[in-house]
C-alpha cells in the first residue's frame, strides 16, 4: 500500500511538471514568435528596402535561411552528444539571438559615413546567416524535447493550441510593430531599431520561459551504439525505410509548393493590380482562418491519424494554384475581390492542417533515439528542396510574361499532387 501510494505521489508530481512544462513551452513559442517576426520576413525586407537593397538582396533573405538548415544534422549529433536537452538550446539559441545587439548598437551610430547604409545591408545579411546557422543548430534538438514532453494522445491538441497562440501574436505583433516603423518620428530605419530592441527581449525572455521546463538527457534514449561516428548518426534513421518514404515525400513536396508560392503575391500586384494594403489584408485573413482551423485539425488528427489529414488536406491545396487561371482581366473588380477574400480564408484554413499533419507524423513515426537525428536530415532535406524549388520558379518567372507565370502555376499543382504518392506508403 505504501509504495502505490509513493508511485501515485511520484506520478502525480511528474504530471502536474509535465503540464508547467507544456504551458512554458507555449508561452516561449509566443515570444519566439516575435522574435522571428521581427528579425526575419516583411519587417527586415522592409528595413532592407528603406536601406537601399536591391532584388538580389532580398532574395538572398529568404534563402540564406534554408540553407543554414543544412546544418541541422550536425546539430542533431552534437546534441545527442550533450547531457542536456536545456543547456544546449542556451548555447546555441541565446547566441542567435544576442548577436542581432549588432545591428542595433549600429543603428544607433549610423549616419557616420556615407555609405554606411550599404555597409548595413551586408551588415544584417551576415547576421541573417549567423542567427540562422545558430538556429539550425538547435533546431533538431528542440523538436526532439518538445516531443518527449507532449504525451502523444494529446499531440495534435496540444500542437494546435501551441500554433494558435503564436498566429495571435504574429497578429498582435506586425500590425504594432509597423505602425511603430511607419510613424517613428526619427524616420523608419530608427523606427526599426525600436521594435528590433523589442524583438531581442522578446527573444531572451523566451529563452527563459525554458527554464521551467523539465529537463532531458538525450543519452537516456541512446539504445544505439555511437561508435561508428559522423556517418552511423546520420545513417541510423534511414535504416527504416518508412522513414525513407516520408522523407521523399516531404522533399519533393517542399519543392513542389515553393516553386510557386513566392509568386502568388507577385501576381496579385502585377498582374491583378491589386493594392498593397488589400494583399496584406487578404493575407492576415488567411492567417486568421489558419488560427481557427488549427482547433478543429488538432482534435481531427488525434481521432483519424496525421496521415490521412495530410492526404485530405493536401489534395485541396495541390489544387489551390489552379484557381489564379481563373482570375483573368476580364473579371469584374468586385467579383475578383470576392473570389481573392474566399480564396485566402480556404487557403488559411486548409495549410493548418497540412502544417500540424506534417509536423505531428515525423513525431510519430521516427524512434525516440533517432528524433533529433531524423528531424535534422527532413529539414536539411526540405531546406535543399525549397531553395531550389524558389529558386527554379525565380529563373521562370523572370524570363516568363503573364501566360508563363499562370503555367508555373500549373505545373506546381501536377507536382503538388505527385508528391502526395509516397505519402500513401507511410505507416503512421
Amino acid at each position: 500500500m505504501i509504495e502505490t501510494y509513493v508511485e501515485e505521489e511520484i506520478d502525480n508530481k511528474f504530471e502536474i511538471s509535465v503540464r508547467t512544462s507544456l504551458k512554458a513551452s507555449t508561452i516561449d513559442g509566443s515570444l519566439s514568435t516575435i522574435f522571428s517576426n521581427i528579425t526575419g520576413g516583411v519587417l527586415l525586407s522592409s528595413f532592407l528596402l528603406d536601406l537601399g537593397a536591391n532584388p538580389f538582396e532580398i532574395g538572398m533573405l529568404s534563402s540564406l535561411p534554408m540553407l543554414a538548415n543544412l546544418l541541422q544534422p550536425l546539430g542533431a549529433i552534437l546534441s545527442n552528444r550533450y547531457h542536456s536537452r536545456h543547456d544546449y538550446g542556451i548555447w546555441t539559441f541565446l547566441p542567435s539571438r544576442l548577436i542581432w545587439l549588432i545591428l542595433l548598437v549600429c543603428l544607433i551610430l549610423r549616419g557616420v559615413s556615407d555609405r554606411f547604409s550599404e555597409q548595413l545591408i551586408s551588415l544584417t545579411l551576415a547576421l541573417v546567416v549567423i542567427s540562422s546557422v545558430f538556429g539550425a543548430l538547435g533546431s533538431a534538438s528542440w523538436m526532439s524535447w518538445l516531443a518527449a514532453l507532449v504525451p502523444p494522445k494529446l499531440r495534435g491538441r496540444y500542437y494546435s493550441i501551441r500554433n494558435v497562440v503564436s498566429n495571435i501574436a504574429t497578429l498582435i505583433c506586425l500590425p504594432i510593430a509597423s505602425f511603430i516603423i511607419s510613424h517613428w518620428q526619427g524616420g523608419a530605419i530608427a523606427g526599426y531599431g525600436i521594435v528590433l530592441s523589442i524583438g531581442i527581449l522578446a527573444g531572451i525572455a523566451s529563452l527563459v520561459c525554458q527554464q521551467f521546463m523539465i529537463d532531458i538527457d538525450p543519452k537516456k534514449y541512446q539504445i544505439v551504439s555511437i561508435e561508428g561516428g559522423l556517418f552511423k548518426d546520420l545513417s541510423a534513421p534511414f535504416q527504416d525505410r518508412n522513414l525513407i518514404v516520408f522523407l521523399i515525400y516531404f522533399s519533393f513536396w517542399g519543392f513542389a509548393v515553393n516553386l510557386s508560392n513566392p509568386f502568388f503575391n507577385l501576381y496579385m500586384l502585377e498582374n491583378l493590380g491589386v493594392d498593397i494594403t488589400w494583399v496584406t489584408l487578404f493575407s492576415s485573413l488567411g492567417s486568421g482562418a489558419n488560427m481557427l482551423m488549427l482547433l478543429v485539425w488538432g482534435r481531427l488528427s488525434d481521432r483519424v491519424g496525421n496521415r490521412r489529414l495530410i492526404i485530405f488536406a493536401g489534395l485541396a491545396i495541390s489544387i489551390t494554384p489552379l484557381f489564379w487561371l481563373f482570375t483573368g482581366g476580364a473579371q469584374v473588380q468586385a467579383q475578383l475581390w470576392i473570389y481573392l477574400l474566399i480564396f485566402h480564408i480556404f487557403v488559411g484554413g486548409t495549410w493548418a492542417a497540412v502544417d500540424l499533419g506534417n509536423n505531428n507524423i515525423q513525431i510519430a513515426i521516427a524512434p525516440i533515439q533517432h528524433h533529433a537525428t531524423f528531424f535534422a536530415i527532413v529539414s536539411a532535406a526540405v531546406g535543399i528542396s525549397s531553395a531550389l524549388g524558389t529558386t527554379v520558379g525565380g529563373i521562370l518567372a523572370q524570363y516568363s510574361h503573364y501566360e508563363g507565370i499562370l503555367g508555373i502555376f500549373f505545373l506546381s499543382t501536377i507536382l503538388r499532387l505527385l508528391a502526395i504518392v509516397p505519402l500513401l506508403y507511410v505507416h503512421e
